[in-house]
């Protein structure tokens, strides 16, 4: 793997012989944590890492779980929660999304995005809950000679740095799951206006809100077959969940070893801080559901990746959303009042409680799981021997 450029806070390269930042207190290795997301995204496309993510490098044949597992891995180990989010969203949810649709201008997007000289942005979420994606009120108004999209999406992540927006928009009235289209809008279009988040946690992502002032597109900006919106979404959002397992993995495993490597070397009585009984106890119970969780994202990665199993999507996503805030709660408890230093585990903390939010509230999906607890039940059966 060839090794990725140091930055500077700006995103640029940094000068030869700069010393390397170290600026969280789990890091194992120099991360740039005031690194933009877009930035991050170039860093990855100029490596040529954003296309091992896919099988063969071509996003149409879907995801590659360890090319995934570590691109994720890797943003996380070099630079913050929101950066490491920015591309999430792109690799896992709004490139396989655009790569549905066919034509120049949907090529053109695809190609700029994974050479990572250009940010896609996925906006879903609409001026309405978030989870009620039947609710949304932006329209796409769609004729013989091209689309006119109205309306509003909040809380985008990369709103801010996008070259294109990726909107889900209703072409016709009613909640009908057939009612719905994505459209590729590039930002600069007439009518297209974006104001940054006000969130000091996530403004590394790029995070903002995006208005659409009857914003007119020709047809070749239409992404897929008209009222094929939603059944993409739900396709994809399972990988998303999957892509979110993988990267809760991998940032526990990060801030568990900087805690621990804290832990040994704090000074405590005759010992150190790891050398109290209950410390290691608290340690090891969190320690126990990364490895809980790890389990079940390599046994179920195999059926979303292939198959988009939307209930074991949600069974992934309902353990991250439970196991990611946790122990990381847990360690910045063990942290002390050094965790409340900037950049430190209580900023960490906050930032993964979106674990349980972005991609489907936990409740939303524990929902799913429940409808299908006849399988899970049947899968964990097994059978009783005569006697």
């Amino acid at each position: 793997m060839p090794d990725l450029p140091a930055t500077d806070p700006a995103g640029t390269p940094a000068a030869d012989g700069a010393a390397p930042r170290d600026t969280s207190p789990c890091d194992t290795a120099p991360r740039d944590t005031a690194m933009s997301g877009s930035a991050a995204w170039a860093a990855l496309g100029a490596a040529g890492h954003l296309t091992r993510v896919y099988r063969g490098g071509d996003v149409r044949r879907g995801i590659d779980v360890d090319g995934l597992a570590d691109v994720l891995a890797t943003a996380d180990a070099r630079w913050s929660v929101p950066a490491t989010l920015s591309a999430s969203v792109q690799l896992a949810t709004a490139l396989p999304v655009l790569a549905t649709g066919t034509g120049p201008a949907v090529e053109h997007a695809l190609t700029r995005a994974l050479s990572g000289t250009a940010t896609l942005a996925l906006a879903a979420t609409d001026t309405t809950a978030g989870t009620d994606l039947t609710a949304l009120r932006t329209e796409a108004a769609v004729d013989a000679t091209g689309v006119v999209v109205t309306g509003g999406k909040e809380w985008i992540t990369n709103a801010t740095t996008a070259e294109s927006f990726l909107v889900l928009a209703r072409h016709r009235p009613g909640r009908h799951f057939a009612n719905f289209t994505w459209v590729l809008v590039p930002a600069d279009a007439p009518g297209v206006a974006v104001r940054p988040a006000r969130s000091a946690l996530y403004a590394g992502s790029g995070a903002g809100h995006v208005s659409f002032d009857a914003v007119r597109l020709g047809r070749e900006h239409l992404v897929g077959r008209v009222g094929f919106g939603l059944p993409v979404f739900a396709r994809h959002i399972a990988v998303e969940r999957l892509a979110g397992a993988l990267w809760g993995v991998a940032l526990c495993r990060r801030v568990l070893d900087g805690t621990r490597r804290r832990l040994t070397g704090r000074e405590h009585r005759e010992g150190t801080l790891w050398s109290r009984g209950h410390v290691r106890q608290r340690f090891a119970a969190a320690l126990v559901r990364v490895r809980e969780l790890h389990a079940l994202t390599e046994r179920s990665a195999p059926a979303v990746a292939g198959h988009y199993d939307l209930q074991a999507a949600a069974t992934l996503k309902a353990a991250a959303g439970t196991t990611v805030p946790y122990v990381l709660g847990e360690c910045a408890h063990l942290w002390g009042a050094a965790g409340f230093a900037d950049g430190g585990m209580q900023e960490i903390r906050a930032q993964a409680a979106l674990f349980g939010i972005g991609g489907g509230t936990t409740e939303v999906v524990l929902e799913t799981v429940a409808e299908g607890a006849e399988r899970v039940l049947g899968d964990l059966s097994r059978a009783v021997l005569p006697l």
